[in-house]
């Protein structure tokens, strides 16, 4: 007989074998279900489920002791070995199906610690991580509490929702000092606005939060950081950080005009473009102006921003204060005001202008982080913040699979502008 005819009757009996494997299931779970007829007998806080789920915890445990102890119950080994089985503790612990009371065993040295349902814990299954994925989408702690009650018919108090979403601040420390790759072609840097108490007083806290495009093109947060107000000392705090944690280059920066962050990126990376958002000026300017003209001085400003270079920018920039000046002298002032972070963007091809033309790529994120915030009234504690600013970035960044818009295109025109700066991969 050839070894493939050999092996021939063995898968034959492993086919036979897994069948009756499938039968004993199938007439098992027939059996238990046979007396249950509505989804509360099997679901509910007292159903099969539920049921099995205790008699599974207990189960475990009692191997666990077993495993401890080196012994069997009732085992004569376990004679004046030095520990023993204590009997059981009841323990009430919360499952997926409610509330379930467990007979948890002991031992009389106190030493058993079991794996499955550890000392102290008071939950089981996916209750932490259903809390803190909550949490993460913006509910408060009173707002989870409700929902796990309406839910589950299971009472977790505030102080033990707070205690479960701090268990990230670990995640949060390890996420905000990790390696961050060596060039970024585009960083944009924005800010928004919590209110926190800081001893004992409400502050508003500005969070400023950097995206960066990889090489890849690819957007990834890089970090976030709270202070008070803006200024050179703070930005110097940040680029630092960014250095330390590995970015070697950015070659543009594109930022919504924050004060002290040029003269502070350049002096950790001098050659960095500093690109003031466009998108944001235009807005600045519109904000200045009467609802009746809002459109006609917004289509006039279109030829200073779409010029094809600087010195057409400016022409058009004179033109529109020829036009409007008198009416709206500010309009054009703001923008000579800012002039030398606005020219970079036209000595670029429209490849790259498309790219760092807004910020909108961080105000997308800004405006989910704004929406799960505004949930929040006050924030305790700086802590507070940065837990749910991760979280909430943690979900956002799961959609972050494709990159940019004609991103391929500017990939090769930052090779041109910026020789030997672009490398050849995304290390």
């Amino acid at each position: 007989m050839t070894e493939e005819n050999q092996s021939k009757p063995k898968t034959k009996r492993r086919r036979l074998g897994a069948k009756k494997e499938e039968d004993r299931a199938t007439q098992l779970i027939d059996e238990l279900l046979k007396d249950y007829k509505t989804p509360e007998q099997i679901l509910g806080a007292q159903g099969l489920l539920g049921e099995l789920t205790r008699r599974l915890v207990e189960r475990a445990s009692q191997g666990e002791l077993t495993t401890h102890l080196g012994y069997e119950k009732g085992d004569p080994v376990g004679r004046n070995n030095g520990n023993s089985r204590n009997g059981i503790q009841a323990k009430t612990v919360q499952t997926d199906h409610g509330p379930q009371e467990v007979q948890m065993p002991r031992d009389r040295n106190g030493t058993f610690e079991p794996v499955l349902l550890p000392k102290r814990q008071r939950r089981l299954g996916n209750f932490d991580d259903l809390i803190i994925s909550l949490y993460g989408r913006g509910l408060t702690q009173a707002q989870i509490s409700d929902h796990i009650k309406e839910i589950y018919g299971v009472e977790l108090s505030v102080e033990l929702i707070s205690n479960i979403t701090d268990a990230v601040a670990a995640d949060v420390t390890a996420w905000r000092t990790r390696p961050l790759s060596p060039v970024y072609p585009v960083v944009y840097l924005d800010g928004l606005r919590v209110n926190v108490r800081i001893n004992g007083r409400v502050d508003t806290r500005v969070i400023y939060v950097a995206v960066g495009i990889t090489m890849a093109g690819i957007k990834d947060v890089l970090g976030f950081w709270a202070e008070s107000s803006e200024g050179a000392k703070f930005w110097q705090t940040v680029v630092n950080d960014l250095k330390h944690r590995g970015v070697r280059d950015i070659l543009i920066a594109c930022v919504d005009g924050l004060k002290g962050f040029p003269d502070a990126i350049k002096a950790v990376f001098p050659d960095t473009e500093v690109q003031l958002c466009i998108v944001h000026l235009i807005r600045s300017s519109t904000r200045q102006v009467a609802w009746a003209h809002k459109k006609e001085v917004a289509a006039d400003l279109k030829p200073i921003y779409a010029a094809v270079n600087a010195e057409a920018a400016e022409l058009s920039l004179a033109d529109f204060d020829k036009k409007w000046g008198q009416t709206y002298p500010m309009v054009a002032q703001s923008w000579r005001n800012v002039w030398a972070n606005v020219v970079p963007f036209f000595k670029f091809p429209d490849d790259i202008r498309k790219a760092i033309y807004t910020t909108n790529a961080i105000e997308s994120i800004n405006s989910s982080i704004r929406h799960i915030a505004n949930n929040r009234a006050l924030f305790p504690s700086d802590e507070a913040v940065y837990k749910l600013l991760f979280l909430a970035l943690t979900n956002a960044a799961h959609k972050w699979t494709m990159p940019i818009k004609n991103w391929k295109q500017a990939l090769q025109q930052f090779a041109v502008f910026f020789p030997e700066r672009v490398p050849l991969t995304d290390n």
